[in-house]
């Protein structure tokens, strides 16, 4: 057999003759950094060191240096966690676990309801089984015998690997301990390889645990879910901690609650009870998109929030999607539903009358509000909400017309994403899944399209095949924050489905009925969402032009009023949001208060600045620049506000 064998920059040519384990292999031949390798690549297929070679082929080895050796590690990981749980806690019932960008969580059933006791207990056990290096052994079976095995012992097991047919390739590896012990053995099944032993296994942190209702449903039993953040890397990890840590300084539920701009109350969960402060903010930030979409040519409708039953049914939410529905049953026995996205409407303003070819294309805009039931365990803050504003487009054209509404909606994407800061940007073109509607000829045009229009204007993207939606490609914005978190917000959707379904066309240049081409985007996604990752980028230090109270005029007593009355009087006529602290408070209380509160600009007036007809400014992180004439105001917040806007929250 000819063998290639390829590590971290290096690679090396065999010539054997009989079958051999790649731990073997690795034992015998001693490739560089063969003992840190843990798992290896056959090809196009990841697999153990025990994995058998019979053939020529091309074999990867893994270690830590790989790029995506954390995200390889993590099935491994799981596997550690479920043995310390079950020899912990022997009744313990592994269910299911799901990998993340960050680590993994599992589900078990029949357990204590852990607390933080129990979970150093855990992590202790799961250190102790790196340090004692133990091997893991495991055989491939099919999904089916999984099945099998765990339907009387573990039929919530069994239930979820049904769910994984599917899903899945038709084998699973099924793990045992490193020796053959009844009393230590430990039954799980795992979606891919794990490493060879624990000794790979030290870089992990268990950061909490929750209750978690079986399919997510209050009727079923409530699980215990186990959260773990895990790396190849000891410095992957302590950044991530650290970064952890960051991101609950700037949590934007506590600085909602700080800055006084909204709040959520039980009786309406996952709706936003926005206070003035915050309502402000939403307003601005419609205003501000508003502006830029009518100078890009769309037109801003609105759509009823809520609509028949039959709309439904025709654009398939109602089989679909119904589940995720808020519906009502009238005494007239019509049935209604809260729009849970604003398409269909879209879909029927353009539908109201036949459209001329010279009509085309039609870009229409609407702040939908729209209305999903997500489980009440999921909601989070702004982050994941029942009720929530979409800034949805849908742009109908001619498919000549696709290159250059796609191009020019791109760029309208970038311009505003940058206006807040945003220059790191992922892009992702999904591509046909397995199930889909349109002859093979429309996909190729409408990804070639949509790929092309990137590559038009030199952005760069990655392509996921086979994640577009049944009825079109699609292309999606990912965007980084100040502390690297990524947040999906736009997406650019072509829609094949609902021009059908709704048999929308338009008149073209012979006199003849066509169907249009259909375009979704969306740039903040979700408004409220998307002030929830604001508030969080900038740690509260909102942009300039976006802070609801953009400065604070402070006195020390009350000789300076009448002047501070001038001075508001001023800054109010150059449209300026501004506000009086006269309260009979000391200066630096007054000043603490207000910087807590992130107020861009601080005025403070005592008796010198009274004298001098002057005022002396302070930023809301502190910095003091000086006293400065009433008269000089206007030119200040004309030209230094630009750079205090453009701040990141890095600082």
């Amino acid at each position: 057999m000819n063998i290639q064998i390829t590590s971290h920059q290096n690679a090396q040519q065999l010539s054997i003759d009989d079958p051999i384990s790649i731990a073997t292999l690795l034992a015998t031949y001693k490739p560089p950094a063969y003992k840190k390798v843990f798992l290896a690549k056959v090809g196009s297929r990841y697999v153990d060191l025990q994995h058998l070679i019979t053939e020529d082929c091309h074999i990867q080895l893994i270690t830590a240096q790989d790029d995506e050796a954390s995200t390889l590690q993590r099935d491994s990981f799981a596997y550690l966690l479920v043995k310390s749980v079950v020899d912990l806690y022997p009744d313990a019932k592994p269910i299911q676990y799901q990998t993340t960008d960050t680590g993994f969580y599992y589900d078990f059933a029949e357990t204590p309801n852990f607390n933080e006791e129990h979970l150093n207990e855990i992590s202790n056990a799961m250190q102790s089984m790196v340090q004692k290096k133990q091997t893991i052994v495991g055989n491939e079976v099919s999904l089916a015998d999984a099945i099998d095995l765990f339907s009387s012992e573990n039929p919530l097991k069994s239930e979820y690997l049904q769910q994984c047919i599917e899903q899945s390739e038709s084998t699973v590896t099924l793990f045992q301990p490193h020796n053959d012990r009844d009393s230590d053995s430990v039954k799980d099944v795992y979606l891919s390889p794990l490493v060879a032993n624990t000794s790979f296994l030290p870089h992990f942190k268990i950061t909490h645990v929750s209750g978690a209702y079986w399919q997510g449903d209050a009727s079923q039993p409530m699980l215990q879910r186990i959260y773990v953040t895990c790396w190849a890397g000891r410095k992957q990890l302590t950044d991530y901690l650290k970064q952890q840590e960051e991101a609950a300084k700037r949590d934007h539920r506590k600085l909602s609650q700080q800055l006084d701009l909204l709040h959520f109350d039980e009786r309406a969960p996952g709706a936003v009870f926005w206070h003035a402060k915050g309502w402000k903010i939403f307003q601005l930030l419609t205003g501000y998109l508003r502006h830029e979409q009518e100078k890009a040519g769309y037109i801003e409708v609105n759509t009823p929030d809520v609509m028949d039953r039959e709309l439904w049914e025709i654009s398939g939410h109602w089989q679909n999607y119904k589940q995720q529905m808020f519906s009502v049953e009238t005494p007239d026995e019509k049935t209604y539903a809260l729009k849970p996205m604003s398409c269909p409407g879209a879909v029927c303003l353009y539908g109201h009358d036949l459209k001329s070819y010279r009509e085309l294309p039609l870009k229409m805009a609407e702040f939908g509000k729209v209305h999903r039931y997500e489980p009440s365990g999921s909601l989070h803050g702004l982050m994941r909400v029942r009720h929530f504003t979409q800034d949805d487009a849908h742009i109908f054209c001619t498919k000549d017309q696709l290159l250059s509404e796609c191009v020019s909606t791109i760029r309208l994407i970038y311009k505003i994403y940058q206006h807040f800061g945003f220059d790191n940007i992922a892009i992702k073109v999904s591509t046909r899944p397995k199930n889909r509607i349109g002859s093979e000829q429309i996909w190729d045009f409408l990804e070639q399209t949509l790929i092309q229009s990137l590559q038009d204007i030199d952005i760069a993207y990655e392509v996921s095949e086979g994640e577009g939606a049944f009825y079109g490609p699609k292309i999606e914005f990912t965007l980084k924050d100040a502390i690297g978190r990524e947040w999906q917000c736009g997406t650019i959707q072509v829609d094949l489905n609902l021009p059908e379904r709704f048999d929308l066309s338009y008149i073209n240049e012979d006199n003849q009925k066509q169907r249009p081409v259909m375009l979704h985007r969306a740039i903040f996604g979700s408004l409220e969402r998307f002030i929830g990752i604001l508030i969080e980028h900038y740690a509260g230090h909102l942009p300039f032009w976006l802070a609801p109270v953009q400065i604070m005029i402070i006195t020390i007593s009350e000789n300076q009023q009448a002047y501070a009355n001038q001075v508001l009087k001023r800054l109010q006529d150059l449209s300026l949001r501004v506000e009086c602290d006269f309260g009979k408070d000391k200066l630096g209380y007054k000043i603490r208060k207000h910087t807590l509160q992130k107020v861009p600009f601080l005025l403070l007036i005592g008796e010198k600045e009274l004298e001098q007809s002057s005022v002396r400014v302070r930023t809301s992180k502190g910095t003091d620049l000086g006293l400065l004439p009433i008269d000089e105001l206007a030119g200040f917040f004309a030209t230094t506000v630009v750079s205090q806007a453009a701040e990141t929250a890095e600082e």
